[in-house]
């Protein structure tokens, strides 16, 4: 009775770990760029009492044996790489990756991250940046005059300056890959870096060695689905209500035992 109390304790530590994820997910629906988290969980040590073939007489063994388990443990939340619904802006430099690939955003200190939010702006500066002014690697300067701006599918930066009309490249968008994009560490605010788990960046023009393709003018949203998700809370809930159970019954047993000295 008191190993089933602690795994039942367990089990709605999991399904809270579980309840908590999912809430992410659903938090982050509109999220340009949002990569959607799944929970993973582990069944504890057993107790063993027999074990499979021990001999129970000198011709026959035990098919099966006898091992309680201990309960269930979070082993992993892994970030779900899957391409998310492409939305129209209309927007020049807004951009979507079709496909692998991250852009590559260098952070006040230096660092280069990573993100799929392909919302970018223009400061006053004339750079390329992320919604908290973080620059687009490789650096992009929009000149004061330019009339018009396209990114083309492979990443090349054309503008039409005025009282031109010939357009001319000033700059070539590259995109950074990894071997397990699972493995990238999560900052916030749709960045990423790259850890020992994910491997080093493979820097890469896009369309080329793996990597995805660009569109101009769309944002990525969120690979959030949310029948699933709301699928899983439910889940996660009754779950968590069924351990709840399981803690009840064992107490009223407990006390059914400590009762019979009467």
């Amino acid at each position: 009775m008191f190993r089933a109390l602690y795994s039942a304790a367990t089990g709605m530590l999991a399904q809270q770990t579980q309840i908590d994820t999912t809430s992410n997910n659903i938090a982050n629906v509109n999220t340009i760029g949002y990569r959607k988290l799944r929970a993973e969980f582990a069944d504890l040590m057993y107790q063993t009492t027999e074990y499979a073939g021990t001999a129970t007489s000198a011709t026959t063994n035990s098919p099966t044996g006898i091992q309680v388990g201990l309960g269930v443990r979070p082993t992993a939340i892994t970030k779900i790489h899957s391409q998310g619904n492409f939305q129209e802006t209309g927007n020049s430099l807004d951009m979507a990756i079709t496909g692998n690939g991250f852009f590559q955003i260098e952070l006040p200190d230096g660092t280069i991250a990573y993100s799929r939010n392909g919302a970018f702006k223009m400061n006053q500066d004339g750079q390329v940046v992320n919604s908290d002014g973080y620059k687009l690697i490789p650096e992009v300067v929009i000149p004061e005059d330019t009339t018009d701006i396209k990114i083309g599918t492979d990443g090349i930066v054309t503008i039409i300056q005025a009282g031109q009309t010939e357009s001319q490249q000033i700059a070539q968008i590259e995109l950074a890959n990894f071997v397990n994009p699972a493995g990238l560490h999560g900052l916030g605010d749709n960045l990423l870096l790259n850890t020992d788990a994910s491997g080093d960046p493979i820097i890469a023009t896009p369309g080329l060695d793996g990597l995805g393709n660009i569109r101009e003018g769309f944002v990525e949203m969120s690979n959030v689905q949310l029948v699933v998700e709301l699928t899983d809370l439910i889940t996660g809930q009754r779950a968590y209500e069924a351990n709840s159970k399981a803690i009840t019954t064992s107490d009223e047993m407990l006390q059914t035992v400590n009762g019979l000295k009467r």
